[in-house]
């Protein structure tokens, strides 16, 4: 197991869908952010059956910057409760996993 994590966290629009991808990697709270585009969402949000298009980010990071990335997400994101969910990267290749942590300050 690494200490690398991947975060998902959907947007309504591809322009903040680029504008948080674009932060979290500027802010280096972020290696590498994916911008997935045709996401379609089925939830309950106020009482009621809701449908949507969004924008996935496949955010990549590491455990230790998991609560900034979360404030970060909070400070910009135009959901009241914006999608983050963590999953533990197992393993990869290990140039990209150092990559990953020189990229993540």
């Amino acid at each position: 197991m690494t200490d690398k994590i991947v975060v998902f966290s959907a947007c309504g629009s591809d322009e903040e869908a680029r504008k948080l991808a674009r932060h979290l990697v500027e802010t280096r709270v972020a290696a590498c952010v994916n911008v997935i585009p045709g996401a379609y969402s089925v939830f309950h949000w106020e009482g009621k059956l809701e449908e949507a298009s969004e924008w996935m980010l496949i955010i990549k990071t590491t455990r230790a910057r998991l609560e900034a990335l979360k404030s970060e997400l909070r400070k910009m994101h135009s959901y009241a409760v914006p999608e983050v969910v963590a999953v533990p990267i197992v393993d990869g290749s290990e140039d990209y996993l150092e990559w990953l942590d020189r990229e993540v300050l």
